[in-house]
């Protein structure tokens, strides 16, 4: 239906999207790539996500999602404390897989893959690491798993637990910026990002938000 039909009934509740990054990783992690590898919270990561928990304990969710690795589903499963829901999982919300990058901090990458960081400069939305994936690629297996969550959640909210690539990617298709553009926008560790999802728009309302600011 149409924007216009919608206005003339009278109808415009957008479906939102609660949209949080994962908390801090363990220790020792935290300065490291790990797009795939299933790394837990850290203490104050857990205290990240319960903040969290705590400034959306009055908003209605009529369902919580994450994807299948540890930090996100942990973190789903703390927002989910005291609700009558139970967290989904879906692995097209994983962050991108970093392939041979994997576990390696940025330094190590420069060291050993110079000419990968040079491709993926130059071209940062479609640049494939070797044995993972491109932004191109997140885009591709994500999206239409929103989509769906979309349409499932019609004028209702919802609440996803994901990565920071993955909700900058998820974020610059609601501003409609290009995945060239994405690092400016900032992914704190558990921070909190709105968005409105209309018939023919989205409208973002809160970006890299929440209680702590932590990175």
């Amino acid at each position: 239906m149409r924007l216009q039909a919608l206005r003339a009934k009278g109808s415009l509740t957008p479906t939102r999207l609660y949209l949080l990054r994962h908390g801090q990783v363990a220790d020792g992690h935290t300065h490291l790539y790990h797009g795939n590898n299933d790394i837990e919270l850290s203490p104050q990561g857990i205290k990240q996500l319960e903040q969290a928990g705590a400034q959306l304990q009055d908003v209605e969710l009529a369902g919580v999602y994450a994807s299948d690795l540890s930090r996100a589903v942990q973190g789903a499963e703390i927002i989910c404390r005291g609700r009558e829901i139970k967290p989904r999982t879906l692995p097209e919300f994983r962050e991108i897989h970093f392939g041979v990058w994997e576990g390696l901090s940025f330094q190590e990458i420069a060291e050993q893959y110079p000419d990968h960081l040079q491709a993926r400069f130059q071209d940062l939305a479609n640049f494939r690491i070797p044995e993972g994936e491109s932004l191109m690629d997140l885009k591709a297996r994500a999206l239409p798993a929103l989509q769906g969550l979309i349409e499932a959640h019609y004028e209702q909210a919802f609440l996803l637990v994901a990565h920071a690539g993955l909700n900058r990617v998820i974020l610059s298709e609601a501003l409609g910026l290009s995945l060239q553009n994405l690092f400016r926008l900032d992914q704190n560790y558990g921070c909190l990002n709105i968005i409105d999802y209309f018939p023919d728009m989205a409208v973002v309302r809160m970006v890299n938000g929440g209680v702590n600011g932590s990175k």
